[in-house]
This record gives C-alpha cells, structure tokens and sequence, in this order.
C-alpha cells in the first residue's frame, strides 16, 4: 500500500509485483498526470493480466503493453490505428462503434472482438479534462474465446438437439418407424463428430420393467462388448449401468484404474457417460471414450449432458410419433369393425333363419348358406386379427395398455338381446379382450346360431332374461337339447324376475355365479365370463 505515484514507481522499481490497484480515494485522482504515467510506465503496464491499449481522440496507439502486442504478434502497434493493429476484428454486439461511442459520450463501453476466431471482451474508458473533453481512450481487452466458443458450441447443440427428430409432415407419413430411427441416429452420429469431435459413442435405452440397456446406437465400441447385455445396476453391469442406475454422469478419468469401467473401445483410456433423462426419469444412457487419459473436461460433460437431454426429447418424440400412428391406425380398425360388426351378425341371423327355412328340402342352397355363414365370421375374424397384430406388434403406453385377460383370448360369445345398444356395447367391451362375439335379437335366432355354429358351440351365451319370443328358463331347456351343459348367463335387473325364469334355471342346471344383474360393471362382466369359459366346452349334439 503506497501513497501516491512517486512511492508506486519506486515501490514497482525494487521488487514484482502480480497486480495494480488504483484506488479512486487515494490523494491523486485516476486521471491524474501522475496516475497515467503510472500506467504509462511499462513496468506496471505489463503487470495487467489485460492486453491495454492508450489512444489518442483519433484512435491511434500511444502506448501498447507486452500482452496486446504478443496476442496480435505486432510489436509495433504505437501509432497505428487500434483496429488495423488489431487485424480489423469484427465488432460483436448492439454497440457497432464503441471507441467513438465512448468518446462522444464520456461513458465506459464494451464489445466483443472477433479476430481470426479468437475473442476478446473489449472495455474503452475515457480519460476525460476539467472541461469535460475526452482527451485520451484506455482500451483494454480479455480474452473470452474459450466462453464464447463454448457459448457457441452451446447453442450450435441446441440447434443441433432441436433437428434431431424435426420431420416435415410429408416425411412422418413416408417413413415408418425404423426408418424416422435411423434417421435419428444418423444425426446423433453426426453431431457427434462434428459439434462434439467424438468418434467413439454408444447409446443404449432403458426397458423400464426389465432394467435392460438395449442398444441404441454404437460406433467404435467393440462388437462384443457392442453386444453384451447390461442392466441398470450400480455394481457389475460397467459405468453404463452405473449411470443408469443412480441418473449421474460419471468421468472415467483412467480406464486401467476405474473399479466400474468394462472395456468398450480397444485401448480406451478415459471414457464419459451420462444418463438420457426425460421428465425426471432416465430412459437411456449416452457413452463417449477416447484413447487419451483425462480426455475430458467440465466443458465436454457439460456439452454431453446438453446434448442428452436434446436426444431425450427427440426420442420420446419418435415414441409419440409412434404411439400416436398406432393409435389412429387402431382406431381406424375399431372404426371399420365396428360398423361391419352388426351388419356382418345380421347377415348371420338371416342366413341361419334361411337355412331353417330350407332344411330338408335342397343341399345345395343349404351348403351355399353354411359358406355365408363361415365367410361372413372369417370377414369378422380378419379384422379383429388386424387390431390384435397391431396391438401385439407396437408399443402401448403403459398407462393406456388394456388389463390382459388371457382366459377370454379367441373364446366365443353369443349375446342375445332385443336392445341394439347392447348388441353393440358387446362388441365394443369384449372383443378387446380377444373374444369373438356374434349377436342375435331373440331365442329362435340365437337356437339356430348355435345348431348352425362351424365350430364346437360357443364358449358363454349371454341373454337377457325375457327376449321378445322366450323367457330366460325356456331358453336354457331349448339350448340344452343341443348342447348337453350350455354355458349361459342370465341377464336381469334388480328385482324382476315375474315367471321365476332364474330359480327355474338354477333348479334346471344353470351354472353358479352365472346371471348379471343390470346394470353391472365391466369388471363383473368379465369375471363371469372367465368363470364360465373356465368349463369345457362341449359339442354339439
């Protein structure tokens, strides 16, 4: 601590010193004859870690230090003017004049220099007279390039994560699946390399349920190792499974030191690996090696987990993409069953009508309607076999994914009811769970559906207790002349039961558990059908 400039030039002459502060309290001012010659003197002027420039009202160079002179290798910068001594940098900024901005204004102003893809921070003070007139300009620059490039590079990741899964709509409607995936991948390849210089990646997903990494994408990674399967696991499933588990990066500073670390690339020394995490849960893990030791720096895992978190995004939405083509297509088969489902059962009723109206008097009309009947089931059948494929071979949310009831897969429903609401509710409830279901609107037809069934008889016969032309009762005795123990429910609401259909039925044999009473959940629906269906079924006589 000195006094003034005289004890500050005598102080700087008997030892060094790393910096200079000037203290605006101090009893000279900063702009002071005494204070500039300070700043003048290349002793203190080289001590500033900042390359300083002094310049006249006309811009040129009274005085440079060692470091601006170094940084733009000119040693003869006096007299030139600033910006051709500094190679006529680009001006970065709102500010497209700041040493004339500065002057006019007697105001500090700052910019950022672009020279030959270097950067540097400029600040212009003013060195203003008791007339308020500025008679001189101190520059001084910092070199920023190593921020403003990683700024750079930031942003080039963002742009880069934003065009991962960005697809024209002409292009979602052209390429399926595996296509707009290995579109996706080409990219993360690309960006890789060019914007992250790294040539060794593997990326690999998270089966939730499972734990299982399955591969994603690898490039430089050793086939086998390629190939090995690894689970999220803190122990014995590598840093891939390490990072899966826990959802931190982690830097393998030296791979022939690293408990954790399984070989990857031949002769890798060093290796980076961070989680892929969406929504706060990690799908995936995204892995880079190198031959070096301590290859990477806080700035590579920055930029890493940048970019993670784009390739995140872009795969959840190629899982959307998906989900949604697989719901629309679904919906469109729905749509298509749906309106072919009563019309294709009325076909059947009539033809089996028809056959009853024909029996025993020609074969070969008769043997023409049975084709009807089997073509007009087989129509039904192929498009429920569509859904079921679709279902079977793309991924359902799990949120969205119906309860699996194996018991009623590919069983075989007759529902009999006057109402079509429930004729069709039938369909709609049941045939997502695999059954295949047939309608009739009153006992005669449903009779005649069972005598005319291609197959053994249909595993449950749903029917409301009173139809138009027979009671629940008369239905069960009229069934079991044709199939010894016949699997029916009866449908009734609270209460009404006049002609006792069901205690008649129970005494008849109707099975335990076997009537709905209206109105009832789906839930109750489908545990008594899987009670019922449970039972052999058995031919007809």
């Amino acid at each position: 601590m000195v006094k003034n400039s005289a004890e500050a030039l005598q102080a700087i002459g008997k030892q060094d010193f790393d910096g200079l502060y000037i203290c605006a309290v101090s009893e000279e001012s900063p702009n002071s004859e005494s204070t500039r010659s300070i700043i003048e003197n290349v002793a203190v002027f080289d001590l500033l870690p900042e390359g300083i420039a002094i310049l006249d009202n006309e811009k040129n160079i009274l005085s440079a230090n060692k470091r601006l002179t170094h940084w733009f290798n000119n040693p003869n910068m006096v007299g030139l003017n600033f910006y051709a001594a500094l190679n006529n940098p680009n001006i970065i900024g709102s500010e497209p004049s700041p040493l004339t901005t500065s002057a006019a204004r007697n105001q500090p102003c700052r910019a950022t220099l672009e020279v030959d893809g270097a950067f540097f921070r400029l600040s212009v003070v003013p060195v203003v007279d008791p007339n308020q007139t500025c008679t001189h300009l101190i520059a001084s620059l910092v070199d920023c390039s190593e921020s403003v490039i990683q700024r750079q590079k930031l942003e080039a990741l963002h742009q880069a994560g934003a065009e991962l899964a960005d697809l024209r709509p002409e292009e979602i409607y052209e390429m399926d699946v595996e296509h707009r995936i290995e579109l996706l991948k080409e990219n993360i390849l690309h960006y890789t390399k060019d914007l992250l210089k790294f040539d060794v990646v593997e990326i690999r997903l998270l089966e939730a349920d499972t734990g299982l990494l399955t591969p994603l994408l690898s490039v430089g990674i050793d086939s086998t190792r390629a190939k090995q399967p690894l689970y999220a696991s803190q122990s014995d499933n590598g840093v891939t499974g390490f990072v899966a588990a826990t959802g931190k990066s982690y830097t393998c500073e030296d791979t022939t030191n690293d408990p954790l670390y399984e070989v990857g690339l031949i002769g890798a020394k060093s290796s980076l690996t961070v989680p892929l995490i969406y929504h706060d849960e990690v799908i995936g893990s995204f892995n880079v090696e190198s031959p070096k030791v301590c290859a990477f720096s806080e700035s590579d895992l920055q930029f890493v987990e940048s970019f993670a978190r784009d390739i995140a995004v872009a795969l959840n939405t190629l899982e959307l993409l998906s989900a949604e083509k697989t719901n629309s297509t679904m919906q469109s088969v729905e749509a298509i069953h749906s309106a072919v489902a009563l019309p294709i059962d009325e076909i059947l009723n009539d033809t089996v009508l028809a056959i009853d109206l024909i029996e025993g008097q020609d074969s070969k009309v008769k043997a023409r309607l049975q084709d009807i009947l089997k073509n007009a089931r087989e129509i039904k059948q192929v498009i429920q076999k569509v859904g079921s494929q679709l279902a079977s071979e793309n991924e359902v949310p799990a949120a969205v994914e119906r309860e699996y009831r194996p018991k009623l897969k590919e069983k075989r429903i007759l529902v009999i009811d006057a109402e079509e609401a429930v004729r069709t509710s039938a369909h709609n409830l049941l045939e997502p769970y695999g059954c295949i279901v047939e309608t009739a609107h009153e006992g005669k037809e449903a009779i005649l559906m069972v005598r005319n069934s291609d197959q053994s008889t249909y595993d449950a016969i749903i029917a409301d207790i009173r139809l138009p032309d027979i009671g629940g009762y008369e239905l069960l005795m009229q069934l079991k002349e044709i199939v010894e123990e016949p699997p029916l429910i009866l449908m009734t609401g609270f209460g009404y039961d006049p002609g006792h259909s069901i205690v008649k039925a129970r005494q008849a044999g109707l099975r335990a558990n076997a009537v709905l009473f209206k109105p009832f959940r789906l839930d109750q629906l489908l545990e008594t059908l899987e009670s019922t269906v449970e039972s052999t079924p058995i031919a007809p006589n």
